[in-house]
């Protein structure tokens, strides 16, 4: 195969994302992402100074992490056409389950608090959509019905299968939200959590209609009933007591009551996402950004980095499957697997391969 240099690379994933931006972004914006992720790949932290280094550009390191402040500081990234260019490239358009959850943590005095919309997808989610919270703690119904309407407006209704959250995405104005579109649902709540019981007229704590079933015995409750005054379906087990304190799985839901438990399940994809996107990928928590604007230009540019590696690793996991060690997990996962390669291919123009690693950013 014929080698290609860092200057090749560089314009073949400038063209990709035009192509997919439809022209909306000037050339030398587009040039400087192209950078950006290049070198966020190989380089695998988010630390200016580091990736300026790594830019495979005539410029001295100087210039080049002047011109990442620049853009940080200055240019207006619209977040729709980052949107637009993941769901693009999703290896599935309709039948989505739709996983919402926070990341967060704290740089000196900043609270960093994103609220993302991602997409489940083979253990992982691909992350489509997110605001930034400006505050320590959980999401509002108001923030998370415009996370929702911002995918609907976007990518239409009729692509949801269904939206699956934890214990922290309850309120009495979301699940009502949820019901009037009928957008079906699977979202644990507390064991604590009261829900009324219509043909009994009495309102009760939720675990205490799972109490009486054996561990791990998964059930749906027979009656429809009212949590936050929303009609809606019951399931639930009792899960293995830790540290002598008995703790419950117990799920809502819109409809199909019977799937919620493997619907459910899916949610914690977006928890892998997260890892990826931090800890085992892009060290996104290394970041000395503090100003929310900032911060989010940079998780869109790692968006675009992110579904790279993780399609990449899709198409080696087929090929060459990821060993299963003897407790039943992968060794590596799937967006690891692909990061790993990309960052061999990007670094060193000798460990070349047949495959075209721009296919998998591309609109063919």
């Amino acid at each position: 195969m014929k080698k290609t240099n860092a200057v090749t690379k560089n314009s073949e994933l400038t063209s990709i994302l035009n192509t997919h931006l439809q022209g909306k972004i000037n050339l030398a914006r587009l040039k400087l992402i192209s950078h950006f992720v290049i070198v966020l790949c190989k380089v695998q932290t988010v630390t200016f100074e580091k990736l300026a280094n790594a830019f495979d550009s005539q410029s001295d390191s100087d210039s080049s992490l002047r011109r990442i402040q620049r853009f940080m500081a200055s240019y207006s990234l619209d977040s729709n056409l980052i949107a637009r260019l993941v769901f693009s490239l999703l290896p599935a358009q309709d039948k989505l389950i739709l996983s919402i959850d926070r990341t967060n943590w704290k740089f000196g005095q900043a609270n960093i608090n994103i609220f993302m919309l991602g997409i489940v997808y083979k253990s992982v989610a691909f992350p489509l959509l997110f605001t930034m919270l400006d505050k320590r703690g959980n999401s509002n119904s108001e923030e998370r019905i415009d996370l929702i309407n911002r995918f609907i407006d976007l990518f239409g209704k009729d692509v949801i299968e269904s939206v699956v959250a934890d214990r922290e995405f309850i309120g009495k104005d979301w699940l009502a939200f949820l019901n009037r579109n009928q957008i079906r649902y699977y979202i644990r709540i507390r064991n604590n959590f009261k829900v009324f019981i219509p043909h009994k007229n009495k309102e009760i704590k939720a675990a205490h209609l799972f109490n009486r079933f054996k561990v791990n015995e998964f059930v749906n409750y027979s009656k429809i009933v009212r949590v936050n005054g929303q009609l809606c379906y019951l399931s639930g087990c009792k899960l293995n007591p830790k540290n002598l304190k008995q703790d419950f799985l117990i799920i809502i839901s819109f409809s199909k009551p019977e799937k919620a438990k493997e619907e459910y399940k899916k949610r914690w994809q977006i928890e892998m996402c997260f890892k990826a996107m931090k800890s085992s990928g892009f060290d996104i928590e290394k970041t000395h950004l503090q100003d929310t604007q900032r911060i989010e230009k940079l998780v869109l540019l790692v968006m675009i980095a992110f579904v790279w590696c993780y399609k990449i690793g899709i198409y080696l996991h087929q090929i060459n499957p990821i060993t299963i060690k003897k407790h039943g997990r992968k060794a590596k996962s799937i967006f690891k697997y692909g990061l790993n390669f990309l960052a061999g291919v990007l670094l060193n123009n000798e460990n070349q391969s047949n495959m075209d690693i721009f296919h998998f950013l591309s609109c063919t």
